[in-house]
């Protein structure tokens, strides 16, 4: 008689990815559904835009499968709503539509779409696109975070002096320290501009703290990086070597420790063993600055906030 075969070894789960479709026609979202789901997608479905928006304010997508032509607000006025909105906006959006024409395209590219697949859909084709898609979001999304978890924030301007790219804390920061003036956004230009020209530069901030920044150098073709920290209003201008940033997968742990999740809550969650969890904390305390789990929590509060 043979030994029973060995039990195989559980792999810890992964976080499931959420798809919203988006499409007026029924059948396509019940073939959708169903191709994304034996890919192991979690999905949601909206019949028009208005639907759409309720499922959005519930809970926000991996990334979003959209058609373009729907009765009501169409698919193009409801990526740009989807865009314009900071909670919404890293959500990558492919359209799903039947207008091969290039006005059309075209149209769906500036309304912030990512991608496009013309119907009739060919499922492995929209399948491909959108995994490239999300993990692309997802990446970029990380490693913005991850400025922003280490205390800092982030500004690259172009050639012309003008904002190509700003992170989180620090579109918080230049908000709250131009809020008073009459055109806040021209001033914000005029600031950095002068920053990048003199070397260094700050100005006051609400309840006494002083919004400093300096350059750091190319970043890009013809493009200058500023890097943005708070001091205390009166003191010397900051003189410290930059934190180091986090990686993208320390700040998802310290996300997650944030949000009150224990490492063996963590380690199922990402997918890793409760031991890599734990050397994970070690590298974010030491890179925070702190000493407990209690401390990088506090700070992850203060930094992750939307």
């Amino acid at each position: 008689m043979n030994p029973p075969d060995p039990s195989p070894v559980p792999t810890p789960p992964t976080a499931q990815r959420v798809i919203l479709v988006v499409d007026d026609d029924l059948a396509t979202l019940r073939m959708l559904g169903d191709a994304l789901t034996a890919e192991g997608y979690a999905v949601l479905a909206a019949r028009d835009a208005d639907e759409a928006l309720r499922r959005l304010d519930l809970s926000v997508p991996d990334g979003l499968l959209l058609d373009a032509v729907m009765p009501g607000i169409d698919g193009f006025a409801l990526c740009e709503r989807i865009k314009a909105t900071p909670p919404w906006s890293h959500i990558p959006v492919v359209f799903m539509t039947g207008l091969s024409e290039t006005e059309q395209i075209v149209r769906g590219f500036a309304a912030g779409g990512v991608d496009y697949v013309v119907k009739p859909l060919r499922l492995p084709e929209v399948l491909a696109r959108l995994a490239t898609h999300i993990a692309n979001a997802r990446a970029a999304r990380l490693a913005r975070d991850a400025v922003d978890v280490a205390g800092m924030g982030v500004v690259v301007l172009d050639g012309q002096d003008r904002i190509a790219w700003r992170s989180p804390q620090a579109t918080r920061w230049l908000e709250a320290a131009f809020a008073a003036d009459a055109a806040p956004a021209a001033a914000t230009a005029r600031w950095l501009a002068q920053v990048q020209r003199q070397g260094d530069g700050a100005v006051p901030l609400p309840g006494g703290h002083r919004l400093s920044a300096r350059p750091l150098g190319a970043s890009g073709l013809g493009e200058t990086m500023l890097l943005l920290s708070v001091d205390a209003a009166g003191a010397p201008p900051a003189a410290r070597t930059p934190p180091t940033p986090l990686t993208p997968r320390e700040t998802e742990v310290l996300s997650w420790i944030a949000k009150g999740k224990t490492n063996r809550d963590i380690a199922e969650i990402l997918g890793m063993s409760p031991r890599t969890v734990n050397k994970h904390l070690e590298h974010i305390f030491e890179k925070l600055g702190v000493e407990t789990r209690t401390a990088a929590a506090a700070l992850a509060g203060q930094l992750l906030q939307e």
